[in-house]
C-alpha cells in the first residue's frame, strides 16, 4: 500500500515539475522575442536619423523621391509593400559606417524619403519656429518642405524570417 501511494505522489509530483519546466520555457521565449523585436525597433530608430542627416546635408529636395502635389510618383502608406511603385534605387540601406546594426542584429537598416511638398507653417508653430512676430513680417519664410521619412529595420529575406521586423514612418520639416 505505502509503494502505491509513495508512486502516486511521485506521479504528482513530476507533473508540477513539467508543468512548472514548461512555464519557465515559455517565459524565456517571451523575453526572447521582446529582446528581439527592440534591436529591431532601435535599427528603425537609427534609420530614421540617419534619413534626417541627409535631408539636412542635402541641398535640393529634387535628390528624393518626389510625392508632393503634381509629383511625378504616387506614393503609398507603406512604400516597403508589395505591389509598390518604390525602385530599388529609392531604399537606402544604412551605412555600416554610420551605423553598425552589429551581430544582434538581423541585418542592416533601411529606409526611403520621400518629399511631400512646401507647406505653410501652422500660425500657431509660427512664433516658436521662426520667431517672426515682433522681429518682421511673418510671410514666405513661413513654408517649408515636408518629408516622409519610413524606415525598416531589415530587409525581408531568408535570414531574416522568424525574426522581429519594425517599420517606422515619421514626417521631417526642413
Amino acid at each position: 500500500m505505502a509503494l502505491v501511494v509513495a508512486l502516486v505522489l511521485l506521479v504528482v509530483i513530476t507533473l508540477v515539475g513539467l508543468a512548472a519546466v514548461r512555464g519557465t520555457i515559455m517565459q524565456q521565449k517571451m523575453t526572447s522575442n521582446f529582446y528581439d523585436r527592440q534591436i529591431a525597433f532601435q535599427e528603425a530608430e537609427a534609420a530614421l536619423r540617419q534619413a534626417e542627416a541627409k535631408i539636412r546635408s542635402t541641398p535640393s529636395a529634387a535628390a528624393f523621391r518626389d510625392c508632393s502635389p503634381g509629383g511625378t510618383n504616387l506614393c503609398l502608406t507603406n512604400p516597403f509593400a508589395s505591389g509598390s511603385s518604390i525602385s530599388g534605387s529609392d531604399i537606402v540601406t544604412v551605412d555600416a559606417g554610420s551605423f553598425d546594426a552589429g551581430k544582434l542584429a538581423a541585418s542592416q537598416p533601411q529606409y526611403v524619403i520621400e518629399f511631400m511638398g512646401n507647406f505653410k507653417i501652422p500660425d500657431s508653430e509660427v512664433k516658436q519656429v521662426s520667431n517672426c512676430a515682433g522681429y518682421a513680417a511673418c510671410g514666405a519664410a513661413n513654408i517649408a518642405g515636408f518629408y516622409r521619412i519610413t524606415a525598416r529595420s531589415g530587409p525581408p529575406t531568408v535570414d531574416t524570417l522568424g525574426r522581429a521586423s519594425v517599420t517606422l514612418q515619421s514626417m521631417f520639416r526642413k
